[in-house]
């Protein structure tokens, strides 16, 4: 299980500002904060949202 550890603060901070994140999207930022933490690169969501952050790659499992 991926939780918040040492350095997701900074994660979460860094993808609030490139994404340009506010309201309700911050909990997709945290997600993707923790994703990338534990060295997560792809992501599997039918989410659009989660293209606003570069850094973590997003497959949609719904779509061939």
């Amino acid at each position: 299980m991926l939780a918040e550890e040492n350095g997701y603060w900074g994660h979460l901070q860094t993808l609030l500002k490139e994404g340009q994140v506010a309201a309700a999207r911050v909990p997709d930022a945290r997600i993707a904060a923790i994703c990338l933490l534990h060295g997560v690169r792809e992501l599997w969501s039918a989410d659009r949202d989660f293209g606003r952050f570069p850094t973590l790659k997003v497959r949609n499992p719904l779509v061939a």
